[in-house]
């Protein structure tokens, strides 16, 4: 199993077992209460910012845009607006998630140009990938619910991120109770085509925090997993 890790300020890749990777898992839950005095170091948090560009997302168009909030005041503005929950203001970081409202067609056009320069391929050569994203997204049946499409896209890279920041051992707490449209009016989203979905805690539990020791309440695997 492969893992990210982050030494001297660059990122590498070294493997893991499974037992690990089962730890890792058990070990994380939704932290509701941080330590505001420890911090992610940079090398860290180097890796969790990668985590966020590389998740994936349907045809690769990465529809969201991810506003890692640092300004002290913005975060308790933000506090407020997330029915006061401290993970907002104690966490390291707080990342507010925010998805593409609409797709239209200079987007996949920039999405074909990057591809070709990156690939370093001919643009092209993605004409039919061009005209099979914009049959789905622009003239399709999914053209009626963009907004919804691109808000799923959103909780691929929450995922991420959360299991990401599990291996190597740092806290996390996703956060959708929140209100959105003052998210929006605090970080100056309103009119730039994108809207504030969710946001992730990340930082260190506190020594006090009650659930850290609560064993998990999962179903089984028999319940809720189908081998067709």
């Amino acid at each position: 199993m492969i893992g990210l890790t982050a030494s001297g300020g660059s990122v590498s890749v070294g493997f893991m077992n499974r037992t690990e990777l089962g730890s890792a898992l058990e070990w994380r839950y939704a932290t509701k209460k941080f330590d505001p005095a420890k911090v992610i170091s940079p090398e860290d948090w180097s890796v969790l910012e990668e985590s966020l560009r590389l998740s994936p997302s349907s045809y690769g168009l990465q529809p969201w845009r991810f506003h890692v909030v640092q300004n002290s005041q913005i975060r308790q503005q933000l506090k407020v607006a997330s029915w006061n929950q401290s993970q907002v203001t104690d966490a390291s970081h707080y990342v507010v998630i925010a998805y593409q409202e609409s797709v239209g067609e200079a987007d996949i056009r920039k999405f074909m140009e990057t591809t070709a320069m990156i690939r370093g391929v001919d643009v092209g050569s993605l004409e039919r990938y061009r005209m099979l994203i914009e049959g789905d997204l622009l003239t399709g049946m999914r053209s009626k619910e963009i907004s919804t499409w691109s808000q799923r896209q959103t909780y691929i890279a929450m995922g991420f991120v959360m299991l990401a920041a599990a291996l190597l051992k740092i806290d996390s707490c996703p956060m959708e109770g929140i209100e959105a449209d003052e998210y929006d009016r605090i970080l100056g989203l309103k009119g730039t085509g994108f809207k504030t979905v969710a946001g992730v805690a990340l930082g260190y539990r506190h020594a006090e925090d009650k659930y850290a020791l609560s064993k998990k309440v999962r179903y089984p695997a028999s319940e809720i997993i189908r081998y067709l």
